[in-house]
């Protein structure tokens, strides 16, 4: 059959009435969702906001077993009870996790090996709380055997691995957390770690500054013993930089968080790859054609861009910073307000650090199945407590993921109730937790065995040569080579041939 250029043949196609009508129908139905056949699984949402359980097939978190665990007697294998799990039967699945996660974590297992004769930590009482997975778990066993004596608590009451947990108990670390914490609980199992007969802490490794502020609320005097804070968050070292500020702190403390090895690496890349992890298993979504806001263009939205862009997403970014502003325009991204892009974007993430960045009048913009998450610490960014009115109705579709659903129909798909996406509803990558968890044990050896005027009751940076120690660590991974300096060339660059090989206002 002839049919010239083609454009003839493509002509003859008759299109059937059916199609034509569903395309109408397709886009009726974007514009106002219908409420028949809407379950009968919409809860309360007092219970929406606890219920939860593992969405990266955690081991013990079922539903069967609706027991809160302070409200457990439970022991380990040696008879030892100081610690509130979710199952310590559980403990076996959990080792074999913490294994698995020792072969990506090279810095710190050499380190455990070089600084396990010497015992640098050796009288260090140390009380934690950050993520509790199965990466915090070869942190604090390393710190164990660096002499330290740990307790420790979660930072975030969605992304305890359950498992992990247990198994820390049965190898005898007396640990606070379970995935799917109340508020009170939260606070609770803080005190617990602290408040406890025969034993005060002397050193501080918090994520988020919760752990410092009860401390600072309730147990003050506990600070005349302690000496120096740990802390690796944006939200933590703005409430640390605020207490300086203030003539508030008491101690001196380590700015993790902008040690070159934690931001460029865990911000940039472990965001970059765990952005996409946590919205596949949460909405099973497609990104190509999409069209996403990402609310910041620090590291974390640098990393969120970059993987969105790669998987054909169409990505718009807010920013008050010029300087980030503009590094977004560079690299191919149009800088917009929220406010001009709210009804027409596909899925709306927040990594700020700020409050109240997507608001009650944003969320009321969106359009029909709007997802809407957060990949900053802190659930302050979107305005969940507006959401929680009588003439919205909350109905949970799976873990960690919330249809808010409006009078009219209209329905959000809201992440982790606006907590941290990635470990509350995934997992982040081992390796570059390595780097971060290195940076946070030298952190700690610093700070504990600094002569007495060294730090002062500031905030201070990770010393460079560390940040190249801990990156110098990660390089027989990949079987890099580093080049060295010549004499001549150390020299004329006014260098140490061992470092460290950039000033400290360098900007990488």
């Amino acid at each position: 059959m002839e049919n010239g250029d083609g454009n003839e043949g493509a002509s003859a196609f008759h299109v059937p009435e059916w199609m034509i009508q569903f395309a109408d129908q397709k886009q009726e139905f974007n514009k106002r969702p219908t409420k028949i056949g809407r379950r009968s699984l919409s809860r309360s949402i007092s219970q929406s906001s606890t219920d939860s359980y593992s969405s990266a097939a955690s081991y013990t978190d079922s539903s069967d077993d609706e027991t809160s665990p302070r409200d457990k007697q439970q022991k380990n294998s040696k008879g030892n009870s100081d610690f509130c799990v979710k199952n310590i039967k559980q403990a076996e699945f959990g080792r074999r996790e913490i294994e698995i996660a020792e072969q990506e974590m090279p810095a710190l297992m050499a380190l455990r090996k070089r600084a396990q004769g010497e015992k640098p930590l050796a009288g260090a009482k140390i009380v934690g709380c950050t993520h509790i997975t199965a990466q915090t778990a070869v942190l604090m066993e390393t710190l164990g055997a660096l002499g330290a004596q740990c307790r420790w608590a979660a930072c975030n009451i969605y992304s305890t691995l359950n498992e992990v947990a247990a198994a820390l108990a049965e190898s005898g670390f007396p640990v606070f957390a379970w995935k799917g914490e109340s508020e009170d609980d939260f606070w609770w199992c803080i005190d617990r770690c602290v408040n406890v007969e025969g034993w005060q802490p002397n050193m501080i490794l918090d994520d988020g500054g919760d752990l410092t502020h009860w401390i600072y609320k309730k147990y003050p005097n506990m600070f005349k013993k302690i000496k120096g804070i740990v802390e690796e968050s944006v939200t933590g070292v703005h409430r640390l930089y605020q207490l300086s500020k203030a003539g508030k702190l008491c101690v001196p403390a380590m700015n993790v968080n902008d040690s070159v090895t934690k931001q460029k690496f865990d911000n940039l890349y472990c965001c970059r790859e765990s952005i996409l992890d946590g919205l596949k298993r949460t909405t099973d979504m497609m990104f190509g054609g999409k069209q996403v806001v990402v609310c910041g263009y620090g590291e974390v939205g640098k990393g969120c861009c970059a993987a969105l862009k790669a998987m054909g997403s169409i990505v718009y970014v807010t920013e008050i910073d010029p300087i980030c502003a503009l590094q977004a325009c560079m690299d191919g991204f149009r800088l917009v307000k929220l406010n001009e892009v709210i009804r027409q974007v596909d899925i709306v993430i927040t990594c700020t650090g700020n409050k109240n960045v997507v608001t009650r009048e944003h969320l009321d913009r969106m359009k029909n199945s709007c997802i809407v998450c957060n990949m900053g610490h802190s659930n302050t960014e979107i305005d969940v407590a507006s959401l929680r009115t009588p003439e919205l109705t909350w109905e949970r579709v799976r873990s960690q993921v919330d249809h808010v659903i409006w009078p009219d129909g209209k329905r959000i798909v809201l992440l982790a109730e606006g907590r941290l996406l990635n470990l509350s509803c995934s997992t982040v990558p081992t390796f570059v937790l390595s780097i971060t968890a290195t940076t946070q044990a030298l952190a700690l050896i610093e700070l504990y065995n600094a002569p007495e005027g060294r730090y002062k009751q500031d905030v201070y940076l990770l010393p460079k040569k560390m940040d190249e120690y801990v990156a110098s660590l990660h390089l027989p991974t990949f079987d890099a080579h580093l080049t060295e300096l010549t004499d001549e060339q150390a020299k004329y660059l006014g260098l140490n041939k061992n470092g460290p090989f950039k000033p400290n206002y360098y900007r990488y």
